[in-house]
């Protein structure tokens, strides 16, 4: 449920309006849009009357119901506006939503060492991408496969971004690990293959800094979204929405099946920003520029793009990742894209 202040409500009377749901047993959430201030209630409201609630100030514009299991996740808690998460860098804020320019998030799989994390770190940022992505801890089907350097790999990250002056986002995969992976990263990231992990979900969401969910590969929207829910119901605001590709029937020619249709479809339930991975959701380099063209076009406020300096080599996921070489003229490309749409704020330095 939701109250709706009216335009040049004094902040008075909005707290006093909140005072007096607390006093109903409602935990009420101040949302300040452009134009309005909208109050969440969150408790039980089910046998509430909305026009009950509407007698408590005349500062009340309008009471409504959520109809989404997904409450805070929902556009209808923010009243229609999209949210948006700023992020504290080296090199000055960058904010993720839909009224902002698209954000590029770039760099390998995995952390595989100093010269490495940190060459590509600064070829990244030179093309204009304003976070690392890099792998400490990884999630792998094989357990023989390359699990990531885990703690020493966060070192190197740092170093990276002392280096750089790119933010970090990389993935904790177990509730351990929360408090030594955020004294690091900007934003940390939750896999797909844990979405659900829901011990993880509010552990991450008790603490301060952005959440990068990662849509599981065989989730539905609604499952996604109820996910997000964990980490806003635990306490923070800051959720970042990414979709990496499901898995559907045909798997013969693409990694994942990248599920842009999704991107209209959010915008309709979800107030949250929306990242989108072509790496992931293709797993062939070859066909990551035209997705993520596609991606910026669909409206998405941020793509995620694995670059390696040397992708045959790569200790994971060398097929879907591009060289910086390939990555500086993607960027070029997707500065015509998003120029148009206008949702870019610079245009790559030319290619030599």
């Amino acid at each position: 449920m939701i109250v709706v202040m009216k335009v040049g409500s004094p902040e008075s009377a909005i707290a006093e309006v909140c005072q007096e749901l607390e006093t109903w047993g409602l935990t009420p959430e101040k949302i300040i849009g452009k134009h309005k201030v909208v109050i969440g209630l969150v408790g039980e409201t089910a046998s509430l009357d909305p026009l009950q609630l509407q007698e408590i100030s005349p500062w009340i514009e309008e009471v409504l119901r959520v109809e989404k299991p997904f409450k805070r996740a929902s556009l209808e808690f923010r009243h229609g506006e999209p949210s948006e998460v700023t992020v504290s860098t080296p090199n000055g804020d960058v904010t993720f939503g839909k009224n902002h320019p698209v954000v590029v998030v770039a760099g390998p799989c995995s952390v595989e060492n100093a010269e490495m994390i940190i060459t590509t770190a600064k070829r990244v940022r030179d093309a204009g991408a304003k976070f690392l992505r890099g792998g400490a801890y990884k999630p792998r089907t094989s357990p023989y496969s390359f699990q990531g350097h885990g703690e020493s790999a966060l070192e190197l990250l740092a170093a990276a971004r002392e280096a750089s002056g790119l933010g970090i986002i990389t993935e904790v995969m177990d509730t351990a690990d929360v408090e030594k992976i955020a004294a690091v990263a900007d934003v940390l990231q939750v896999g797909a293959r844990n979405m659900q992990n829901f011990p993880l979900l509010k552990k991450v969401g008790a603490q301060d800094k952005p959440v990068l969910l990662k849509r599981g590969m065989s989730a539905t929207i609604d499952e996604w979204l109820m996910a997000a829910e964990y980490i806003l119901a635990a306490g923070n605001p800051n959720v970042i929405l990414c979709e990496r590709g499901i898995r559907t029937f045909d798997s013969k020619y693409t990694r994942n099946s990248l599920d842009i249709g999704v991107l209209p479809v959010l915008r309709t339930l979800t107030h949250l920003p929306i990242m989108l991975d072509p790496s992931h959701g293709t797993g062939r380099a070859e066909y990551v520029p035209d997705m993520a063209k596609a991606a910026i076009a669909g409206g998405a406020d941020s793509l995620m793009i694995e670059v390696h300096p040397n992708p045959a080599k790569a200790l994971s996921d060398g097929p879907q990742s591009l060289n910086p070489d390939k990555f500086d003229r993607v960027m070029k490309e997707l500065a015509i894209v998003g120029q148009a749409i206008g949702r870019w704020s610079k245009v790559p330095v030319a290619l030599t």
